[in-house]
Formats: structure tokens, sequence, C-alpha cells
């Protein structure tokens, strides 16, 4: 299997930042796309941010110039540095791999247990 845990989320006043954190660990063989995505209640749940190898990141619009993410393939992981940051970021936030397994025929998705962040005003 492969396991997914974030960390870094938190409490935080409008303007501050946060960085999360995901760790991939697990019989993997390679992954293509790492990213984050959040979910604020009441709402569905949306792409923050994805990242793949050699391209440049996708962001969603209302996180373009405030939000970074990176990835290190040598650690399987995946970062999301959020800079002035809103009450309206406030959301559980995921992250999500495309991964394949030692061994599997097929990339597939699996995700982490989600961080809270919570931005006050």
């Amino acid at each position: 299997q492969v396991q997914l845990v974030e960390s870094g989320g938190g409490l935080v006043q409008a303007g501050g930042s946060l960085r999360l954190s995901c760790v991939a660990s697990g019989s993997i063989f390679n992954i293509n796309v790492m990213g984050w995505y959040r979910q604020a209640p009441g709402k569905q749940r949306e792409l923050v941010a994805t990242i793949v190898s050699g391209r440049m990141p996708n962001y969603a619009d209302s996180v373009k110039g405030r939000f970074t993410i990176s990835r290190d393939n040598s650690k399987n992981t995946v970062n999301l540095q959020m800079n002035s940051l809103k009450p309206e970021d406030t959301a559980i936030y995921y992250c999500s791999v495309n991964a394949l397994r030692t061994g599997g025929l097929q990339y597939r998705d699996y995700w982490g247990q989600g961080t809270q962040v919570t931005v006050s005003s």
C-alpha cells in the first residue's frame, strides 16, 4: 500500500503563513502527480495545487501568487507554502498522489487523512 502523512496545519491569523508537508511511504515504484486539495465545511473538495516533475505547477485561481507547491522526489514529499492567508482558506487540506506501486499494473490515486488549517480574521 501507499500511505500519506500530512503535517503542518494549525491556527493562524489572517495575513500569516503556514507550511504543509506530506510524506508518501510504502511500496512505491513511481509518483506522477502530487498535489493538495481542500474541503471547507459545507463545500466540495477542491483542488489547491498540483505538481508534476518537469512541469510548471498548477494552482487554483484563488491561491495563485500566495501559495507555492514543491516536491522532493528523493524523499517522496510534497510541500505547500501558504502565505497571505485569508479566512476563506480555512479548510481541511488533503495531500494526494498519483502513484504506481511496486509490482503494480496501473497508477492509482492515494489520499492522506487531512490536516486542519484555520485562519482567523
